[in-house]
């Protein structure tokens, strides 16, 4: 029985292609086996959304090959396609899959490889491997981006707009579920783009699902304008209360286009996804500003099923470098968005994506985004530095911004965005929230910067800018707006959503209790592992 291994560089979109792409492999009766352990055959399921992705991509194509070269390394996923855009060659690579048939990876490797098909011919399915509680899958609905920010790859990379019909999406989450899931995370690469496949963007001006037409031909304000951290905060602040901004300016006005004809639309979607039987909780992975509309977030507050949190990519509060960015909307509509949503959904975790250092960004701009990122409280951040993308306008730009002001404002920026998590944990402490049992955590893990240098993809699941702890032996999981709980409990509640109340912070979320340890109907077994929280007090 040929042998397989996988691994993801890079979004959650890949992360849940992988598992498709592999699920092909074990059902056509390949035995699956770690990345790490010796196989036949290696798929790399690569990135290309920074330099720094595709240099991890080729290396890891080169390690596979060089450490293990009886083996095919067969990759997939971005990188490919950027590789074939730069004219580059991946030598090591026995088989490159084009991104767009990637789902179609098992078909490229037997035409390819007739000798894994002849290996595989008359072999029993593999064994199904052990049970382990299930919690939390993803599901992509729609891929492809059409919208060229100046900064981006992806609509190079990932070229075609598709959306998954619905029957096909709820006939997964419901297949998920028989699996054991309790959540259910939808993403896509532009997915509030879901159902408007035949929408066609000016680039700059519109995105799908929602247009904004800012006052473009206006110049940037000048610096003068933005003479502290203070002043940036508080008019940000004015604007994020609805108040007007001092200098008697007006915001343009909120407009979306008419949804195509009997086209489908996100906000139902994610409505008929939660009326699935057995679905405990829907989020939703990652949003565009211009796509954050009123009928979305009336889902939101009509259906309880549906997390309290959106992830919000804001990549810059500044408007002049939103604008230089190609981005559809300034600082004022951003903040406005987030108003109206934290105005409709009562504990709304807001969390963001936030670039350092494009092109053009001197210090008055940055000051910007620090008053943003403090007005609007993000519960978490993703920070990453400006990273320049072949093809993309921005990096011809002139004034690119040095490596070390990167360095320093990324270590600023993060400073901030740790202090607003901190804030939107405190203001749950004593409170008591209903937590997705996920695991129970082992050794500690390492703490980690994630500076961003081989992510930055706005689908990437929202991370905390500095690691989190692990306390040992201690059951995990997450609230309706994202907030790490660890907890004591046993092996049994995995899987159960329970109320847990909020006692103190850890580094990335909270330590909490369950019901003082007293389950009531989910009585511990006799072998339950309960250990008390003084225990862990001292090592917080």
């Amino acid at each position: 029985m040929p042998t397989a291994a996988f691994t993801t560089l890079g979004c959650k979109v890949n992360q849940y292609e992988t598992q498709r792409i592999l699920d092909d492999f074990e059902a056509r009766g390949f035995a699956i086996t770690e990345f790490t352990a010796p196989a036949d055959l290696y798929v790399i399921n690569t990135c290309s959304v920074t330099q720094a992705a595709e240099r991890k991509s080729r290396y890891m194509v080169r390690k596979l090959a060089r450490q293990n070269p009886d083996a095919l390394v067969v990759m997939t996923g971005c990188y490919g396609e950027m590789a074939q855009i730069k004219g580059e060659t991946v030598e090591d690579a026995a088989l490159v899959v084009p991104n767009h048939q990637k789902l179609e990876t098992l078909a490229h490797v037997l035409r390819a490889f007739p000798h894994l098909e002849t290996a595989l011919a008359g072999q029993p399915p593999a064994p199904p491997r052990p049970y382990t509680p299930r919690t939390r899958a993803t599901i992509k609905v729609q891929d492809g981006c059409n919208v060229f920010c100046a900064f981006c790859s992806i609509p190079y990379t990932r070229k075609f707009m598709l959306s998954r019909t619905t029957d096909d999406i709820l006939a997964e989450a419901a297949r998920r579920v028989e699996q054991g899931y309790r959540e259910i995370v939808i993403t896509g690469v532009l997915v509030g783009a879901y159902g408007q496949d035949n929408f066609t963007p000016i680039a700059g001006r519109d995105l799908p699902r929602g247009a904004f037409a800012p006052r473009l031909d206006v110049a940037p304000a000048p610096a003068s304008k933005v003479k502290t951290n203070e002043e940036g905060l508080s008019e940000a602040a004015e604007k994020l209360s609805g108040q007007t901004p001092s200098d008697g300016s007006q915001s343009d006005a909120l407009t979306f286009p008419t949804p195509i004809a009997n086209a489908p639309d996100l906000a139902d979607l994610l409505r008929q996804i939660a009326r699935v039987p057995g679905v405990a909780r829907v989020r939703l992975s990652s949003i565009e500003p211009t796509q954050v509309t009123d009928s979305l977030l009336e889902a939101f507050a009509s259906e309880p099923k549906l997390c309290r949190h959106l992830h919000i990519p804001l990549q810059s509060g500044d408007s002049g470098i939103l604008r230089a960015m190609n981005r559809p909307y300034d600082q004022e509509f951003y903040l406005e968005r987030c108003r109206a949503a934290y105005a409709a959904l009562p504990d709304l975790a807001i969390t963001s994506d936030i670039m350092v250092g494009f092109p053009g960004e001197d210090r008055p701009a940055f000051e910007n985004t620090l008053a943003v990122v403090r007005a609007v409280g993000y519960a978490r951040a993703h920070l990453f530095r400006y990273s320049p993308r072949p093809n993309t306008p921005a990096a011809e730009f002139a004034a690119q911004v040095s490596e070390a002001e990167k360095e320093a404002r990324s270590k600023e920026l993060g400073d901030a965005c740790r202090a607003t998590q901190r804030a939107f944990i405190a203001r749950h402490l004593g409170r008591e929230l209903e937590v997705l049992v996920e695991n129970k955590e082992g050794a500690k893990r390492a703490a980690s910067t994630s500076n961003g240098e081989d992510t930055g993809n706005a689908d990437h699941e929202p991370i905390a800018p500095s690691g989190g702890e692990i306390l040992p032996g201690l059951l995990s999981g997450y609230t309706s707006n994202y907030i790490r709980v660890q907890f004591t409990g046993g092996s049994h509640l995995i899987g159960a959503v329970v109320n847990a109340r909020l006692l103190e912070p850890t580094s990335d979320g909270a330590l909490g209790e369950v019901g003082s340890a007293h389950f009531g109907p989910l009585e511990a077994p006799p072998d339950a592992d309960f250990l008390p929280l003084a225990t862990f007090a001292a090592q917080v």
